[in-house]
């Protein structure tokens, strides 16, 4: 049996043999009071060596004080989604010809990887109704801080309008990620919890860059997404369309709606929670947008002697190729989380991806009914929302999720800190995979509160 030990000898050779007098030195570079700090939250008394069947029980211990997904109801959306993800999807994940970092310059020796690009750039494209999609970039927030950038280059102006109902985790990302540049935001305020129309066009201007119109909010509301496409081409502005990929299995396709630029997390597509990451950014724009496009496009192609192949193509879009004439330098291997998004949709097909959006539709609004009928509880808006409802509470939602979770139950998103006019609010979320007994735990354990 294998223990874990370490005895004062071997740890005072290992420091010789490093370089440094002490345990303590190798953490110099950290300041102190944030060492302090991690001694007094983290430090634990780890006792005698144990064996390996030991520790590997009391981590399994440890562990079982999570809420895990697979059997506790989880009503946390704001996006982060818990959607059901079929077998096939983790099986090809595991597969050693995918489960590798190595990015694909080298087309010689890529073409697995570059395959999988090319046709999560075409599912992608059909998804969405647009003529090009790309590859590599982290997440939601930073492709949609890329559009704007790619945005401001197309049209040569540096005004961006934006919804405050846009996700103001993506708008913290957007700020960070253009500071320094010369780009203006400007906040157009909500009616009824979704963008208000009449403000965004008394703002519009010939100076305008581009409008960012989410299609459904991060209130969950459903935007009036043709008429401000069609506000922002009137002022000869780009229209950044947000959206949620599995909404679209009944929504419009932004592409049929009038966006130039699509973005979204591809998160929903069969990527685990994960503990918030990681996920992959959505991109898509027109043609005549390609050579602004930012991150790694594949392309299909003929060898010498005329066997198909696959390569990245216009690559002084990325860092490592006449870099200084770069859209951008955002270049990250995601491949792994596109092929898990391929197979998701491959595997769902249109009518897999249309009953999950179907489902999480019809349930969100059950349980919004079930709730506005609590005394105290009123669900916020009456405009049309998809799968994320807002409801206003007597009490702290801080409150209200300490007893949900006394009750096995992960609760909504505390909508206090980015929307304090709110009050106590909270934002509910349902997918296809909250049943009917999810959800009148839920409401229960609500009345139980109010009680």
């Amino acid at each position: 049996m294998a223990y874990f030990s370490l005895t004062e000898t071997d740890q005072q050779e290992m420091l010789r043999t490093i370089g440094v007098d002490s345990v303590d030195a190798l953490f110099a570079d950290i300041p102190e009071d944030l060492r302090q700090s991690a001694r007094q939250h983290y430090a634990r008394d780890l006792g005698d060596a144990q064996s390996e069947l030991a520790v590997l029980r009391r981590l399994s211990k440890a562990a079982r004080k999570n809420a895990d997904l697979s059997v506790t109801p989880s009503f946390l959306g704001a996006g982060s989604y818990d959607h059901y993800i079929p077998a096939v999807v983790p099986a090809m994940l595991s597969r050693g010809e995918f489960a590798t970092a190595y990015t694909p310059y080298q087309a010689e020796v890529s073409q697995g990887t570059l395959q999988v690009i090319y046709e999560f750039q075409t599912l992608l494209c059909q998804l969405t109704e647009m003529e090009l999609a790309n590859a590599s970039l982290y997440d939601g927030a930073t492709a949609l801080a890329e559009a704007v950038i790619m945005a401001c280059a197309v049209t040569k102006k540096n005004r961006v309008l934006w919804s405050r109902a846009v996700s103001p985790f993506y708008r913290e990302v957007v700020i960070t990620y253009t500071q320094g540049l010369p780009i203006e935001f400007e906040e157009i305020p909500l009616e009824d919890g979704r963008t208000d129309v009449k403000v965004l066009s008394e703002k519009l201007g010939d100076d305008v860059a581009t409008v960012i119109i989410p299609q459904t909010n991060f209130l969950g509301v459903v935007e009036e997404y043709r008429e401000m496409a069609d506000a922002a081409h009137a002022h000869k502005a780009l229209a950044i369309g947000i959206f949620q990929p599995i909404t679209l299995g009944i929504l419009e396709a932004p592409g049929s709606w009038g966006a130039d630029i699509a973005v979204g997390e591809g998160q929903p597509l069969g990527i685990s929670q994960q503990f918030g990451g990681p996920g992959v950014g959505l991109f898509c724009c027109k043609q005549q947008y390609a050579r602004h496009a930012p991150g790694r496009l594949a392309g299909l192609t003929q060898d010498d002697k005329g066997n198909r192949g696959f390569t990245l193509t216009l690559q002084t879009r990325e860092q490592h190729i006449r870099r200084e004439k770069a859209t951008s330098n955002i270049c990250t291997n995601q491949a792994l989380c596109a092929l898990a998004a391929s197979v998701y949709l491959t595997a769902v097909g249109p009518k897999g991806l249309r009953e999950a959006a179907r489902q999480s539709y019809q349930k969100a609004h059950y349980a919004a009914s079930q709730v506005a009928q609590i005394d105290g509880i009123k669900v916020l808006f009456y405009a049309p929302f998809f799968m994320e409802f807002a409801v206003q509470l007597p009490r702290p939602a801080a409150e209200i999720n300490a007893h949900l979770e006394k009750r096995g139950i992960i609760g909504g998103y505390d909508l206090s800190k980015h929307y304090p006019e709110l009050g106590n609010a909270m934002l509910f979320c349902c997918t296809e995979k909250r049943t009917c007994e999810d959800i009148d735990a839920l409401v229960n354990a609500l009345r139980e509160v109010q009680a």
